[in-house]
């Protein structure tokens, strides 16, 4: 039975605060989206009609309220699971005569796993079939959904099984020092998924041709080599079959390095705006983004270990759940349902250092391409084909937006050109 203790009621100020800047934060934003959003700002003039800003507002408004009602939705069903003694209940069943820690924690977290998606599936349905399909970007058919959530909970069991099997092992065969070899070994597996992805991963989920137009093949290639950088292949995806929203991006590592633009993207940008986009991308690269990132996700996940290993045998963090005696895998659970809120105001200190990287990777783009104007064009394209929030809150944006709102990001290109 749960423990109400001073552990337990620090836990639910915080969950709840959480909640609270949610709903506040999301609320403030749709309401300036009503005071400001009626307008078109002077640098869209020439991109978005009223027509355009319309439908642009109602899918904000929608795509912001569902989403901050499915996320409240996942937190309640979070919450019931640590305070309704389904959590002890579960590893009471679990438990089999000759079963070590290893075996029932692959079988407990499974099992959450099964019931979390279960609980998520009408919301990623309503989400793809009813928000997205009524602003004409959905062309995912149901079969391809159901596919798509079969490959991934296959792929969420093996590799995830897997690395907490091996997490679970070093837990109870490496003694107290556990966490530094945990820290190493989910580090080397992280390396080991951006090398992977693009070769096995990705290919499961979508095709990957090399880029059909020799024109653009070329004229990547030349960018490439300006920046001094290779790639092992251009290629086209047919992100098309899911949705109408357009991207490109750079992925892999080493070998497995490559560009990818969605075919979207090539219908409806000119080529001077997709080598824009990409020189972008390559700023990212040259200035390091990418293993700055990684090297604090690291430190960040080393602090992380400690913590935990800290906690793991805590007596109090169990009884507060329901709990007689530590169970390890159940502890690594619950002190990542404890931390959660608090993460969660942390938020805003990436988002700083990535709005920050995004506009180094701008400054570097501007030296790559002859003009800036394609970069401000292929911003302004796909701020309508996505349907883009022109005028965010300032205060959601330094919240939640890892790029700086477009209007803001525009003027500064404008004003280094």
């Amino acid at each position: 039975m749960v423990q109400f203790n001073l552990l337990l009621f620090a836990f639910l100020a915080f969950f709840i605060l959480r909640s609270l800047t949610q709903i506040l934060l999301s609320r403030l934003n749709i309401a300036h989206l009503r005071r400001s959003g009626g307008s078109i700002p002077d640098v869209f003039q020439d991109a978005i009609d009223p027509e355009k800003l319309k439908k642009i507002s109602a899918y904000t408004a929608d795509s912001s309220r569902f989403g901050i009602l499915s996320t409240l939705a996942s937190q309640a069903f979070t919450l019931l699971l640590l305070l309704s003694g389904l959590l002890p209940w579960l590893v009471h069943h679990l438990h089999r005569p000759g079963w070590g820690m290893i075996p029932s924690g692959l079988a407990f977290f499974a099992s959450l796993g099964v019931l979390t998606n279960l609980f998520q599936i009408p919301f990623d349905l309503y989400d793809t079939f009813v928000i997205e399909n009524r602003y004409g970007f959905n062309t995912k058919t149901f079969r391809v959904w159901v596919m798509d959530l079969l490959k991934s909970l296959a792929l969420s069991a093996l590799l995830g099984g897997f690395l907490l099997w091996l997490l679970l092992s070093l837990i109870s065969g490496s003694g107290k020092f556990w966490w530094v070899g945990a820290w190493m070994l989910v580090g080397a597996f992280e390396l080991l998924l951006l090398w992977l992805y693009p070769v096995i991963l990705a290919p499961l989920f979508n095709k990957f041709e090399p880029l059909a137009d020799t024109e653009l093949v070329r004229r990547i290639a030349k960018l490439m080599e300006r920046a001094g950088l290779k790639a092992r292949g251009i290629f086209q995806m047919d992100a098309s079959k899911r949705s109408r929203h357009t991207n490109a991006y750079f992925t892999g590592l080493g070998k497995s390095k490559r560009i990818v633009l969605f075919d979207t993207l090539l219908q409806s940008h000119t080529a001077d705006e997709i080598e824009a986009v990409l020189a972008h991308e390559i700023g990212h690269w040259k200035k390091k983004h990418i293993l700055k990132q990684l090297l604090v996700m690291e430190l960040l996940s080393l602090i992380a270990f400690y913590v935990v290993a800290q906690l793991l045998n805590w007596p109090l963090l169990y009884r507060t759940f329901g709990f007689s005696e530590p169970v390890s895998y159940v502890g690594l659970l619950l002190i990542g349902a404890l931390f959660s809120p608090l993460g969660y105001f942390v938020q805003p200190l990436g988002s700083v250092f990535s709005r920050k990287f995004e506009r180094e990777a701008d400054d570097y783009a501007l030296g790559l391409i002859p003009s800036g104007e394609p970069l401000i064009q292929a911003f302004k394209r796909l701020a309508a084909d996505n349907l883009a929030n022109l005028t965010p809150h300032p205060l959601y944006a330094w919240f939640y937006y890892s790029h700086p709102p477009l209007v803001e990001r525009i003027l500064r290109l404008k004003k280094a050109t």
